[in-house]
């Protein structure tokens, strides 16, 4: 197919923006294929009456630049006219064919979320970064960060959303829901998320964040007493959980409490890791604020997000691995 006048104009442009740069990154690292044979089994195929659904890959795209630019489905539809770079990375020429409408999407996003497909499209990643080498099973470190609700009742129910709930944090109290994921002690990726509500404690999810195969596992003060809890009494793995604060203020002078704060910021200094996904998802992505009542939409959102943000964090080590096969 011929490219358009404004294609073709586009891709003579001198200056590449931020913007290129990064979707031309995610459209090398990401696992279109199989990502694709996925959600391909639970995708209409337009049998019978009516227009045929626009193509899995469109819609998969489409909803990936959704997810990494924190966008409403009315946002991508207007970003998709807007944005050239959004427009040849979904793959739409206006000047032949009209982009997806935001009900269309959302009839899409309806189809993952029925489905468990942002799962299958967080484990197809991990797998996929699995076969590159890039996920190790030794160590993890786990985490968990507050993700707020819209606390208005302006809705149709005229009510907050009783799934979510509020939480303290540091003297001030948050209402919405909590990301607790399980991270990579080596490469610092995603291996595991689980949502709740806000007030859900950060030590009782850990079993749901480990793999089985850890020898080492990392957690901040929010994890203390995590070995003696019943589900995780047959878990083999050492655990490295951080001092309450209150006791590490009043650490002795001594050589023994100075032994003691070294050690603390050891761990501090490895926990830090798992702090770049939750980076990725809320500064970068936009996600600091749920988009969709309840929790199990939610999760599911989670599930994208992290496993988009275990490619752009993975992005480097897997352009050169493409850079090789490509020579």
């Amino acid at each position: 197919m011929q490219s358009s006048f404004s294609e073709l104009a586009y891709a003579v442009k001198k200056k590449q923006t931020r913007r290129d740069r990064f979707l031309a990154e995610i459209e090398t690292v990401t696992p279109w294929a199989a990502l694709e044979a996925e959600i391909e089994p639970f995708y209409p195929t337009g049998a019978g009456r009516g227009r045929p659904p626009i193509g899995v890959g469109r819609m998969l795209r489409m909803y990936v630049a959704q997810q990494c630019f924190g966008l409403s489905d009315e946002g991508i539809e207007d970003a998709i006219y807007d944005s050239q770079a959004i427009r040849a990375f979904v793959g739409i020429d206006l000047a032949r064919e009209a982009a997806p409408d935001a009900t269309t999407l959302l009839k899409f996003r309806h189809l993952l979320e029925t489905h468990g497909l942002t799962r299958k499209i967080f484990e197809v990643i991990n797998t996929h970064l699995a076969e590159k080498g890039l996920m190790m099973r030794e160590g993890a470190i786990v985490d968990a960060t507050l993700i707020a609700a819209p606390p208005s009742t302006k809705n149709r129910s005229k009510a907050r959303d009783p799934e979510m709930h509020q939480a303290e944090k540091g003297n001030q109290w948050y209402f919405g829901m909590k990301a607790h994921i399980g991270v990579d002690a080596e490469s610092g990726l995603v291996h595991a998320v689980v949502g709740t509500a806000a007030h859900v404690s950060d030590v009782s999810q850990t079993h749901k964040l480990l793999h089985g195969e850890e020898t080492e596992v990392l957690g901040d003060a929010g994890y203390q007493g995590v070995d003696k809890r019943a589900e995780n009494r047959d878990n083999k793995a050492t655990w490295h959980v951080a001092m309450k604060r209150s006791k590490r203020k009043v650490l002795p002078a001594n050589r023994l409490g100075k032994l003691l704060e070294k050690l603390e910021r050891a761990k501090a200094s490895l926990r830090a890791k798992v702090e770049h996904p939750f980076h990725v998802v809320k500064n970068l992505f936009k996600h600091k604020k749920t988009r969709y009542r309840g929790l199990a939409k939610n999760e599911a959102q989670l599930f994208s997000l992290f496993g988009l943000a275990n490619l752009f964090l993975a992005r480097r080590p897997l352009l050169a691995l493409h850079a090789q096969g490509a020579s």
